[in-house]
């Protein structure tokens, strides 16, 4: 292509620029319709807002004993709500087989296998299995035929069921959702 070429192409192309140019300015500028009218609202009255709120609520406290915290305890917790009054309660219970298990546990990882046999033997129904299974508890020391025998001769020392004067957990556990029954019961009469 030439510089003359170029040069007429150029012009060209500038001239239909401005012209485009020009065109969109005219478009753009063109007034817009405008419309006027009025209006008048009269209101005569009263207005009333009444806010009613949610009745407050009593919530339960939470004991968690799982989540893989390993505790020996079980919790029982309660509320009860009603128009005028709330009420919520909560405890926690240690459970004495857990404790008995993880002892036991304990003794035989550090290698004291008849301290911890020992210790399940506590319990009745573990002493009368082990008795059943042909290997008695320890007694004083004593495994197998040894122990056995001694166990005859000392049927006093034999775990008793139900021997200790201490509730369970599960009666203190039931002892705190008869409490909490006893309060919802009451505040149904409110």
């Amino acid at each position: 292509m030439t510089p003359a070429a170029r040069l007429y192409f150029l012009f060209v192309a500038l001239l239909f620029g401005g012209l485009l140019a020009s065109l969109v300015n005219i478009a753009w500028a063109a007034d817009p319709i405008v419309t006027e009218s009025t209006s008048t609202v009269t209101t005569n009255g009263s207005q009333t807002t009444t806010v009613k709120s949610p009745p407050p609520s009593a919530i339960a406290p939470q004991f968690n004993a799982g989540n893989n915290s390993d505790l020996c305890t079980i919790g029982a917790t309660g509320a009860v709500q009603t128009q005028i009054l709330g009420i919520s309660v909560g405890s926690t219970f240690t459970e004495e087989n857990c404790i008995r298990l993880k002892n036991a546990k304990t003794l035989y990882d550090m290698g004291m296998k008849v301290a911890a046999v020992s210790v399940m033997c506590q319990d009745k129904k573990v002493f009368d299995a082990m008795m059943n299974a042909g290997t008695p508890c320890p007694y004083d020391g004593l495994i197998g035929d040894a122990a056995k025998a001694a166990w005859q001769t000392h049927t006093d020392k034999m775990p008793v069921e139900g021997e200790t004067d201490e509730p369970t957990a599960e009666d203190k556990r039931n002892q705190a959702l008869g409490i909490i029954g006893g309060v919802f019961g009451s505040m149904l009469l409110f």
